[in-house]
């Protein structure tokens, strides 16, 4: 065993424990981290461990989150699609019920005689206007001195004249209209102010002096005149097939029963027809188009969005429940150039009325369905950002613990590369003090 003096010994251990702080500085300085095992700070490392798996688990989560929310706005824009479409469905609605003229049950009946006007001082339609529906008992003023009393139109009608309208659209419902204020003394143009008042038909007087009468609606059009010994005689006459008076105005007796019906279909509206439909089909593809990742909430898929890493009870997360949309589900009918079941008649003013009010209600359920996607989609994005911030605070916290600063360690390096630098010096002295006894020989 070789001896060695007290001054060597303590310049070599200082050299040695200078190379030791040095080698755990550089380390600190290759990693990063002041804390790099447990044997460094069992404490901080646990703790720093914990909080980065944790954020480990929420980056996770991110990925769903992220998925959730691409999902959600790919069914808002579905909806805003369809809305547009519905939209666009409304319009061809409207054209069509723009062109009504051509659909309207019309009869124009026989003509009325013109005899009566003595100077000739009126046209025939006037003539007409002013005829009294009851025979000539029934006209009191001087037809000789008044040219403007045209005479009668023959009738028989008693005090109880009853005037009877009904209309009858494409589903069977009836709207009907009964006027009992004429009677023998009323002329013509009451007649056709009554008509008139209905709001069921319209009718005129042409310059031919025939009775004009036309359906506000399309659906079969009854329209008889009757007369009793009481309205409710006069009533039941009226709508009569064969008890009704319409023969003295020039109307025909089925036009009380079996009534009038449109002559022909309008060209406009069946040239609509392929257009709704097209539209409406528009409607079912888009829905089926609108999903993301394999998850459609406008074909009625379930997305669950998970927000905490926990399990069980503990879980925090949102299911939101999609809702099949097709036009059949939002009350849509295909479109039919007439009557056929399950569709829309565009032919009948009723049907296309009652398909505007769905078409209303189908946008009402639309914006429905997009406020609660939106409501969705605000809680998604703000846990998403919520999760976001999280992973910086636990990361942040963890760093804390864990990290070296790296100011500090370099400036601690320089000084032990510094103190090194002097032992390795003070070793040489050490050394040459043991050698000065070689002097000595």
């Amino acid at each position: 065993m070789v001896a060695i003096s007290t001054g060597v010994r303590n310049a070599l251990s200082s050299l040695q424990s200078v190379q030791s702080q040095s080698q755990v500085a550089q380390q600190h300085l290759a990693t990063g981290r002041k804390v790099n095992s447990a044997v460094d700070n069992a404490v901080n490392y646990f703790t720093a461990a914990g909080l980065n798996d944790r954020s480990s688990q929420l980056s996770g989560l991110l990925d769903g989150m992220s998925n959730a929310v691409q999902t959600i706005n790919a069914a808002s824009k579905g909806i805003d699609g369809i809305t547009k479409l519905v939209q666009s469905l409304q319009s061809t609605l409207k054209q069509a019920q723009a062109d009504a003229a051509t659909n309207r049950p019309t009869k124009s009946g026989t003509a009325l005689t013109a005899a009566g006007d003595k100077n000739g001082a009126l046209s025939v339609k006037d003539v007409v206007l002013n005829k009294a529906l009851g025979g000539a008992a029934a006209v009191t003023a001087d037809y000789t001195a008044n040219p403007q009393v045209a005479g009668d139109l023959g009738g028989n009608f008693g005090a109880n004249t009853a005037l009877s309208i009904s209309a009858t659209d494409s589903t069977g419902n009836v709207t009907s209209f009964v006027s009992t204020s004429l009677t023998a003394t009323s002329t013509v143009r009451d007649l056709v102010n009554e008509v008139n008042k209905s709001g069921i038909a319209t009718a005129s007087v042409d310059d031919t002096g025939k009775l004009v009468v036309t359906g506000t609606g399309s659906g079969t059009l009854k329209v008889g005149l009757g007369t009793g010994s009481g309205a409710a005689t006069a009533l039941s006459n009226a709508q009569s097939a064969t008890l009704n008076s319409n023969a003295t105005i020039g109307l025909a007796l089925t036009d009380a029963s079996a009534g009038i019906s449109a002559s022909s279909n309008s060209t406009v509206r069946s040239n609509l027809v392929k257009q709704f439909n097209d539209l409406r089909d528009q409607v079912d593809q888009m829905a089926k188009d609108a999903g993301f990742n394999g998850t459609n909430l406008l074909d009625g898929n379930k997305l669950s969005v998970v927000f905490n890493e926990k399990t069980g009870s503990a879980q925090n997360k949102m299911d939101v429940q999609g809702q099949t949309v097709t036009s059949a589900n939002l009350g849509i009918q295909q479109m039919s150039n007439g009557a056929s079941a399950g569709k829309t008649n565009i032919q009948d003013d009723t049907s296309l009325q009652a398909a505007s009010d769905g078409l209303t209600s189908a946008l009402s359920s639309l914006r429905g369905m997009a406020s609660t996607f939106g409501s969705n989609l605000s809680v998604v994005q703000a846990r998403q950002d919520f999760t976001k911030s999280m992973i910086d605070t636990l990361s942040t916290g963890a760093d804390n613990l864990v990290n070296a600063d790296q100011n500090q360690e370099a400036a601690t390096l320089l000084a032990l590369q510094t103190r090194q630098q002097l032992s390795q010096t003070s070793l040489s002295l050490s050394n040459q003090a043991d050698q000065g006894i070689l002097r000595l020989f």
